[in-house]
């Protein structure tokens, strides 16, 4: 089954050419089934980038998708256009009473930034709440998973002695999981934060399921709120820490090369993706859990 999109979104085409079957809100209209409702609350810069790596690994299940795109409210963005936003997505104002299978909030480049002192906190607190009230399962990404670890769960988080940039080998501590289903016992994963989150200071009620005994944990479960704590990077696509890293030479920052990324490690030749098969895994996972678990009549989650 496809994935709807909105009809003129720029992802469309990237994900056509890759072969991902995308679905107008016509054709969707004369099926008679439901599909499930994710939504994709996007904090980065690159909207349209972040769009396209996130479509295409929710497209590729067989089941269908109907996927809203989500902003915060009281931002506005330096880096999309208001007209790009208005036309593409929706305020959080304007889903807070819709109710979600599942939703995904992105990282942001705000890492240096105190929670507290992030200009839209209020509203993130809110969305974070609502989370568990109305939406059946939550997949929090980076930057985001920092936050809700912080919210629902008081982890600390720290600023590390130098920056985890690279693709990284990562073992598998749960491979009963259902959301580790098929994969390798370790697994190549790509990495860019400036901070970890103390082991000490997580609960009872969380299970790591990824893990690394240098760069820290990787990924989390609450089971009993159905969400996962994603702190890296599997959605990346080729060239997504090459670009980063090209973009802090150009800024004067003496950044290193990323760790494991580059062929022989020449900047030079074209990165490899290694992830990518467990980038699918990984959310074909979570969607099929959602589908087995989640309420046929929408208006019952959170009930």
């Amino acid at each position: 089954m496809p994935i709807r999109i909105p009809d003129r979104l720029p992802a469309r085409k990237t994900l056509e050419a890759e072969g991902v079957m995308v679905m107008d809100s016509t054709r969707a209209a004369r099926q008679d089934i439901r599909p499930l409702r994710i939504g994709l609350l996007n904090l980065m810069p690159n909207k349209e980038r972040t769009e396209t790596q996130f479509t295409r690994l929710i497209g590729a299940t067989p089941l269908q998708v109907d996927l809203t795109l989500v902003r915060v409210t009281d931002h506005q963005s330096k880096n999309t256009s208001e007209d790009y936003l208005k036309t593409f997505y929706k305020a959080w104002d304007e889903v807070r009473s819709k109710k979600f299978d599942g939703f995904i909030v992105t990282g942001a480049p705000i890492a240096h930034i105190p929670f507290e002192d992030v200009k839209y906190w209020s509203e993130m607190r809110e969305i974070l709440d609502w989370t568990r009230t109305h939406v059946h399962s939550t997949m929090f990404i980076c930057w985001g998973a920092q936050a809700a670890l912080h919210h629902f769960h008081g982890a600390r988080r720290y600023r590390m002695e130098k920056k985890a940039f690279g693709v990284y080998r990562h073992k598998v501590v749960n491979p009963r999981s259902p959301y580790l289903r098929g994969f390798s016992d370790d697994l190549a994963i790509p990495v860019s934060r400036y901070n970890d989150i103390a082991r000490s200071t997580l609960g009872g009620d969380l299970e790591i399921l990824i893990d690394n005994d240098v760069i820290g944990v990787c990924m989390l479960a609450d089971r009993k709120h159905r969400a996962l704590y994603m702190l890296n990077h599997l959605e990346y696509d080729n060239r997504s820490l090459a670009d980063e890293y090209e973009r802090d030479l150009k800024a004067g920052l003496d950044t290193p090369p990323p760790v494991d990324l580059f062929p022989d490690d020449d900047p030079a030749r074209e990165p490899e993706n290694r992830w990518r098969s467990h980038a699918h895994l990984l959310f074909q996972n979570w969607i099929n859990e959602i589908y087995q678990t989640t309420p046929y009549d929408i208006d019952e989650i959170g009930k």
